[in-house]
């Protein structure tokens, strides 16, 4: 397995923060060089951890941007904090993605009747670390949820680390209400109040908000891998999203080195506005 790292460019909370991923000390695409598979029998997935768990800065892939960094999302030229719904405290999982993956926004898939959101798949990792932006873990998958995210299907998989301590008796979605009683049940909570703060709806799921099990994640994980696949081999426009790679054979964006990418810099936090820390309390959404 290849030995990544991150490349920080900017101060964490100022919107020149970049994080970059290197790949054995050479920058690389998290989206589309880190593959998504991480042993031969594809049951060990790769993922890119954005979000560690308990914080609130909205950190994401960047699509556009050339070799993908990750950086702070915005909203009309402010950096996006998740706000605190009780009893949760920012994002309640390490929070990511899968690399080469893409939610194709020209399919609809026929069991949610919404079009993908044109992301790659997000990933909740449930183990006991906290992880840092810009981790690639090790994970095994347990089961997915569908959240439609404004008329978008966006696919929620729920994974643990494999070197977490209770990662050999969690092998699919049943075994983590036995071994992390709530926790499903908090994810479903989660999901469809974390907008409200913010003037947003409840938001809604597909499935009655079922999580479902391990293998009906795995078959969504692999079309969109496909999806990606077609994505790179120019077979779908795709838009403004960023294919620049070092890594993807037959890919037009492959290039031998990523030029212009800056050197690091070790610049230390900048301060968090502290209304960021506030709780909010949201009336009649008990699940």
């Amino acid at each position: 397995m290849a030995e990544f790292t991150t490349r920080e460019v900017g101060a964490l909370n100022t919107l020149e923060y970049r994080c970059y991923t290197e790949m054995n000390g050479k920058v690389v695409s998290p989206f589309h060089d880190i593959p998504l598979f991480a042993n031969e029998a594809r049951t060990i997935l790769n993922m890119v951890v954005e979000i560690p768990r308990w914080s609130n800065a909205k950190m994401e892939i960047s699509k556009s941007e050339h070799f993908n960094p990750i950086l702070q999302d915005t909203k009309k030229g402010k950096l996006r904090f998740v706000r605190n719904c009780f009893p949760h405290k920012g994002y309640i999982w390490n929070y990511g993605a899968f690399p080469q993956t893409w939610e194709d926004p020209n399919a609809m898939h026929p069991e949610t009747k919404a079009n993908g959101d044109d992301d790659p798949v997000d990933v909740c990792e449930i183990g006991e670390a906290i992880g840092y932006t810009g981790q690639v873990k090790q994970v095994k998958v347990l089961g997915i949820m569908a959240l439609l995210d404004e008329g978008e299907t966006d696919w929620k998989v729920i994974v643990v680390d494999v070197n977490d301590p209770l990662a050999s008796k969690l092998n699919d979605i049943e075994d983590v209400e036995r071994h992390l009683p709530g926790l499903i049940r908090a994810t479903n909570e989660w999901f469809r109040i974390y907008k409200i703060p913010d003037g947003k709806p409840e938001n809604q799921f597909a499935f009655s908000g079922e999580a479902k099990n391990r293998k009906y994640a795995t078959e969504i994980i692999h079309e969109c891998n496909e999806a990606w696949k077609r994505l790179m081999a120019g077979q779908v426009k795709p838009g403004e999203i960023s294919l620049a790679n070092v890594a993807v054979d037959g890919s037009a964006a492959k290039a031998a080195t990523a030029e212009g990418i800056p050197a690091g810099t070790k610049l230390p936090p900048a301060p968090i506005d502290p209304s960021i820390n506030k709780t909010f309390f949201i009336s009649g959404h008990a699940v």
